[in-house]
């Protein structure tokens, strides 16, 4: 007799085909899971990321004047100084056409942040005139003080 006739047909539960596509198809469904919940992970971070993104870009905006109209700051460094040196007046404003600083010979003009030097021989008051398009003008003053 052959080997052939003893042998018994492959079933169900002996027949390593089976098993093995099974195996590979449960294989398959795992690395498919696993890239779908990566790529789900990227995009909630690329969501916050957006989201974080354009916050901070709203508050740098509103930080910088928004759309108001403003003198954002107007400051002397120092505030006090010795006679014959120097200092820095500085201003910023929003949303405004022209600027005036008074009295002053260097030309100044609408920044958000801008400073120039002076050198005053006694306490000078400097007034910033900013003006918009419209007419409408914001003024403030400030004292720099020499010893």
């Amino acid at each position: 007799m052959s080997d052939e006739a003893g042998r018994k047909p492959f079933t169900g539960f002996r027949n390593p085909l089976l098993y093995m596509s099974a195996l590979l198809l449960i294989s398959m469904l795992y690395v498919g899971w696993v890239f779908s919940s990566r790529r789900q992970a990227a995009r909630e971070m690329e969501r916050r990321a957006k989201e974080k993104e354009r916050a901070d870009a709203a508050q740098t905006f509103e930080m910088l004047g928004g759309d108001r109209f403003e003198i954002l700051n107007f400051y002397a460094v120092p505030g006090v100084i010795h006679r014959g040196d120097s200092a820095q007046l500085c201003y910023g404003v929003s949303n405004a056409k022209s600027v005036h600083l008074e009295p002053q010979t260097n030309p100044v003009w609408p920044s958000q942040a801008r400073c120039v030097d002076i050198s005053p021989k006694k306490d000078t008051t400097y007034t910033l005139t900013a003006e918009d398009g419209h007419g409408n003008t914001k003024t403030m003053t400030l004292t720099v003080q020499v010893r």
